[in-house]
Formats: structure tokens, C-alpha cells, sequence
């Protein structure tokens, strides 16, 4: 048995052994079809580089022109799709933008007035009654400055004493 076992792999290295070589040549031959491929690549770009080159430059502003209309194209959509939303916006479909200043305007002004109260500060009510108030006393208490003299002529009269000077008392 162990001959035969020998036999095979003394078969199976000879076969490796022929077939390396054509392996390697077949590789061999690729890679210098490869090189010929790409030698004459570099040849007819020689003799046509400005005509590749040309058309190159032709597929590359047609490319450009493409892509700007379509750019342009969804911009035109977009400009659409704002201005429907304007038009919503006039319509009430959309609540107005200055509706919600006016909300978060007066949110503010609570919070501010809150905090105002809580350090006992008046209210500019509270300001605007103190201030008719004291305008209504002044006027009271004029009219009743105009009205004193003539009831009370002799108390206004009376003569203030001259108030002695130090040296005098001496």
C-alpha cells in the first residue's frame, strides 16, 4: 500500500511540475498582451490626443448644461412650493407670523409682570391711579388755599416778631 501511495504523489508532482512552467508562460503572455494593449493606447492617443480631447471637453459641457437645467428646474419648484406658502399665508391657511409675536409678546409682558409682583414693585395701573390721585388732591387742596384767606383774613395778618440776633441778648 505503500507503493501505490507513492506512486501517486510521485504522479501528482511531475504534473505540478510540467504544469508550472505553462502556468508561468500564461501569465507571462497575458501581462505582455497587457503591455501591447497599452502601448498602442498610448499611440492612438498620439495621433488622436486633441480629437479625444475635444470631444472629452463637448461631452463635459454638455454634462454642465444638463446639470444647470436641472438645478435651475428644482429651484423653479422650490420657488413655487414658497410662494404657495405665502399665498397660504394670506389665505389663513397658515397661522400669521405676527400673531405669534403678539403671543410671545404678551407671554413676556405676564412673566415680567409677575416678577415685578413678586418684589412688591406697582403695576404701571397702580402708577397711573397714584399719579390721578395726587393730581386731584393738588386741586383740592388749591381750591381750598383760595377759599381759606377770605374766611380767615385776621390768622394771615398776624405780625411774625422779629427773631433776636445773639449780640442783642447779650
Amino acid at each position: 500500500m505503500a507503493t501505490s501511495a507513492s506512486k501517486k504523489t510521485a504522479q501528482g508532482a511531475s504534473k505540478t511540475q510540467t504544469e508550472a512552467p505553462l502556468h508561468s508562460a500564461a501569465s507571462q503572455d497575458i501581462w505582455l498582451a497587457g503591455l501591447g494593449a497599452m502601448a498602442q493606447a498610448q499611440a492612438q492617443a498620439r495621433e488622436q490626443g486633441s480629437k479625444a480631447f475635444e470631444s472629452l471637453v463637448e461631452k463635459g459641457l454638455a454634462f454642465q448644461r444638463q446639470s444647470q437645467a436641472s438645478a435651475q428646474e428644482k429651484i423653479n419648484e422650490a420657488a413655487a412650493h414658497f410662494n404657495q406658502l405665502t399665498q397660504g399665508l394670506g389665505a389663513g391657511l397658515v397661522p400669521p407670523i405676527g400673531a405669534k409675536v403678539d403671543r410671545l409678546e404678551h407671554l413676556f409682558e405676564d412673566r415680567v409682570a409677575r416678577a415685578l409682583k413678586s418684589l412688591g414693585l406697582p403695576t404701571a395701573q397702580e402708577v397711573a391711579e397714584l399719579q390721578e390721585r395726587v393730581a386731584a388732591l393738588e386741586s383740592a387742596l388749591e381750591a381750598a388755599l383760595k377759599t381759606a384767606p377770605s374766611q380767615s383774613g385776621p390768622a394771615k395778618t398776624a405780625r411774625k416778631t422779629p427773631a433776636r440776633s445773639k449780640k442783642s441778648a447779650t
